[in-house]
């Protein structure tokens, strides 16, 4: 067994021991793995182990992952998920190449995402980042402006609005994480009494998997627990992406 099919195999035990304890089905969390720094040989070796769903923080190299594994693995069809900042210039890369975004915190960015969305390609699916702590180094819409924000990027061609994704300020404390956790929640649930069909939550990583899913959580992003210590050190960009 190699060392990230038994990670994998360890953090979907995890998985299956919160749901249980949270009294829900497994197969209402999805696992997405977070492959940032690590090699498409990587990406290769989860898939092997029945991992089809990935998430990349940072756009250009991310992008340059996808193409390489389309390149090793051209009959698996993976799902790839956008899950860092992005900025104005990227919008183009993430729109073709991407088939989720999780971290839409501005209309402006939403726009250009849908107007250079293909429209040979189904629509990108996004989830909006939500600032849930206040959090002045963080990306994210504050939850004051959530409702505008998601309402016009519902409205919005050749995308199509997911749910809420957020990155809490690190605590050792799990009711402080899971308070977090539910304020996303019942933000998603307030979008949800205005009309907006909301099905996912992402939230959670491999510190906190386990509150997150306590507290709704559908998505689980999950880096280190699968692949190991980042093997370089990475851009200071990254802050506002958090630690998966």
């Amino acid at each position: 067994m190699t060392t990230i099919e038994g990670n994998l195999q360890q953090v979907r035990e995890r998985l299956a021991r919160a749901c249980e304890a949270a009294g829900r089905d497994v197969n209402t969390v999805t696992l997405l793995a977070v492959s940032k720094t690590f090699g498409p040989e990587h990406v290769v070796a989860a898939v092997a182990a029945g991992q089809r769903a990935f998430g990349e923080n940072y756009i250009q190299e991310g992008v340059e992952k996808v193409l390489a594994v389309q390149a090793l693995l051209p009959s698996v069809d993976l799902e790839w998920h956008c899950i860092g900042p992005v900025q104005s210039n990227k919008t183009r890369l993430v729109a073709t190449h991407f088939d989720w975004v999780h971290s839409v915190d501005r209309l402006k960015i939403a726009q250009r995402l849908s107007e250079q969305r293909p429209e040979d390609r189904a629509p990108l699916q996004v989830c909006l980042q939500v600032n849930v702590d206040g959090g002045s180094n963080k990306s994210g819409v504050a939850p004051d402006d959530l409702s505008v924000l998601a309402h016009a990027v519902a409205a919005l061609p050749r995308l199509r609005l997911r749910g809420l994704m957020c990155i809490p300020e690190p605590s050792e404390d799990v009711a402080v994480q899971r308070e977090a956790f539910r304020r996303v929640h019942e933000l998603q649930q307030s979008l949800m009494d205005q009309g907006l069909a909301l099905n996912v939550l992402s939230m959670g990583m491999s510190d906190d998997l386990e509150p997150a899913v306590a507290e709704g959580a559908t998505l689980v992003r999950v880096g280190r627990a699968i692949f190991g210590h980042r093997p370089r050190k990475e851009p200071v960009t990254a802050s506002a992406a958090g630690s998966a």
